[in-house]
Formats: structure tokens, C-alpha cells, sequence
């Protein structure tokens, strides 16, 4: 457990197996609750703004059931390419649509926080950059089929085979293109 937070219990209200899987990657237990949130923003924000407010308003809802020795942890991705939100595709053929925009490319991905007690809020981000080589259909297809990334932002999962086979480079955190900028996560609650 981080120094520090021995007496609080941390809820992670995220559905992501994902971001489960990096709290037990950092020694960090948490409790997982589900809370049903409309993912909406207005339409003015851009790039890191937008990953901010969702994380904020999931953090509104869940918060309401807190604990005093509980900490919260609210977290929202987006996946941004020419200035084009990319979310979790609604189909095969959306899913094909955006790896296709992607092959060749650079996009960026963002991850917006929330860390809340029952006194506070903090609210953080981290932004990655991604480069795709070049790939073709038959790839596409080939990972469609066999990893249905339909509940992935971008339509593809950096810690499967698309991200070992496709990705040339990455600037920044490779575990915020995952879900959860961890280092970051961590020295928040650190000093929380």
C-alpha cells in the first residue's frame, strides 16, 4: 500500500478491466463500483478540456455515496486525430473506418482524473502521442475479428496485438494510452 493512505480505502468507479488491472500493477487495492454516467460534453471543448469535464461529471455522480475514509477515482480517455474525437466504435464497419484513418498516422490520446474525498477534488490529465506504421485491410480485419475492440476508444488496445504489431513510436505514457496515466495517479494519491 502507498505511504500514506493506509486508512483509505480507494474506490475505483471505472468499468475498464483495464484500469483494474493497473491499480493491481501498482500494489494498490481498490473496490470497483459501476455507476451509469451519460459520457456527453458540450460541444466548445477541445482536446484535454473534454477528458477533464467527463472525468469531473463521473466524479459528481459517484461521489454522492463516498465515505469519509474512501478516496474516488474517476478516469475518461479519448482518442484525438485530426481533430476528431475517436470513441469506442459503434460497429465492425466504424471500427474499420477508424484504424483505417489511423494507418500512417500520429494521434494523440488523452486521459483526464478525478481524485475525490469527501472535503476535495483534484482534477489532472496526461496526453500520449501515438504513431501507427502503415497497415493494410486484411490486418484490420484480421484484428476486428479476433480482438473485437469495440469497447476501446480508437478502436484498438495499445496492450494487444494491434499496439505490439502496429505502433512505431509512443511519446509520453504508454499506460495513459491505456487508460490511466499511473505515475501521475500515483503521486496525486501520494499527497492526497
Amino acid at each position: 500500500m502507498i505511504p500514506g493512505l493506509q486508512h483509505r480505502k480507494i474506490i475505483l468507479a471505472s468499468q475498464s478491466p483495464r484500469r483494474k488491472q493497473l491499480f493491481d500493477m501498482m500494489n494498490i487495492p481498490v473496490e470497483v463500483r459501476s455507476f451509469q454516467t451519460d459520457e456527453t460534453f458540450p460541444s466548445h471543448l477541445k482536446n484535454e478540456q473534454i477528458v477533464l469535464h467527463l472525468a469531473l461529471k463521473k466524479a459528481l455522480v459517484a461521489v454522492k455515496d463516498l465515505k469519509e475514509s474512501e478516496l474516488l477515482v474517476t478516469a475518461d480517455t479519448i482518442v484525438l486525430y485530426d481533430e476528431k474525437v475517436l470513441n469506442k466504435p459503434a460497429g465492425k464497419e466504424e471500427a474499420i473506418h477508424m484504424l483505417t484513418m489511423l494507418s500512417g498516422k500520429m494521434h494523440e490520446v488523452f486521459t483526464g482524473v478525478c481524485i475525490s474525498s469527501t472535503e476535495k477534488k483534484e482534477v489532472f490529465f496526461d496526453r500520449s502521442e501515438v504513431y501507427f506504421r502503415e497497415y493494410g485491410l486484411e490486418e484490420i480485419l484480421f484484428y476486428i475479428e479476433h480482438y473485437k475492440p469495440f469497447d476501446k476508444a480508437g478502436s484498438y488496445g495499445i496492450q494487444d496485438w494491434f499496439g505490439l504489431t502496429c505502433i512505431e513510436k509512443i511519446n509520453g505514457c504508454f499506460y495513459n494510452v491505456m487508460g490511466l496515466p499511473t505515475r501521475k495517479v500515483y503521486q496525486y494519491l501520494n499527497h492526497f
